[in-house]
């Protein structure tokens, strides 16, 4: 399956809500971590932007590296996933690893989805997750959608994340802080659509 054939088996399972709430400059973004990043990860942010998967899963707003603040997400991540390296333990397939680290995304579970970003094709990144149930990371050779892909249709041995909300349920809803944030002000509920009854009760 080619990367334009995986960005569309998601779009079928989950078809954007809105346009994306993110601009990238992909050439300047790479610049900043030494690194182009994979063609599938910036087709999706380009379609979907950054945002939640069913208020579960977190895929990372794209942020230059060093840009760790008390509100930053990729980079403070990876800082996260990086310090989590050293102590956690590792499967089997990465006994003898020694990753480059950058993170993409996270759950509600607290578990840190990253890829390994050291071979000089980013489209040949794997995804490392940390799976903080577990308490242990591992490798799956895969890019970030197919990964995506692949947790919908509950196409690994077992689920790669701390909870089943995801696990093999064949479609989602994924919206982008920017859609989120207007559903609420609009007084719905973001993830049913439903007017909110606490809508306006706890603002200004």
């Amino acid at each position: 399956m080619t990367g334009e054939d995986e960005l569309e088996a998601l779009r079928q399972a989950m078809p954007p809500t809105a346009p994306s709430n993110a601009s990238v400059d992909w050439d300047q973004f790479g610049r900043s971590w030494g690194k182009q990043f994979p063609s599938d990860y910036c087709r999706f942010i380009d379609v979907y932007g950054y945002g939640s998967i069913e208020n579960y899963l977190e895929v990372l707003k794209p942020e230059p590296e060093g840009t760790v603040t008390e509100n930053s997400d990729m980079a403070n991540e990876t800082e996260v996933a990086r310090e989590a390296w050293s102590w956690v333990r590792k499967a089997p397939e990465l006994a003898e690893a020694r990753p480059e680290l950058i993170a993409w995304g996270g759950d509600a579970s607290a578990d840190l989805l990253c890829w390994d970003a050291s071979d000089e094709d980013p489209d040949r990144w794997p995804v490392l997750v940390y799976n903080r149930d577990d308490g242990l990371w591992r490798r799956y050779d895969c890019g970030m959608v197919q990964f995506l892909v692949r947790v919908l249709r509950g196409g690994f041995d077992e689920c790669p994340l701390g909870d089943l909300s995801l696990w093999g349920r064949e479609s989602a809803i994924f919206l982008n802080r920017d859609e989120e944030e207007r559903r609420w002000e609009a007084g719905l509920d973001p993830w049913t659509g439903e007017p909110d009854p606490y809508a306006g009760m706890f603002g200004p």
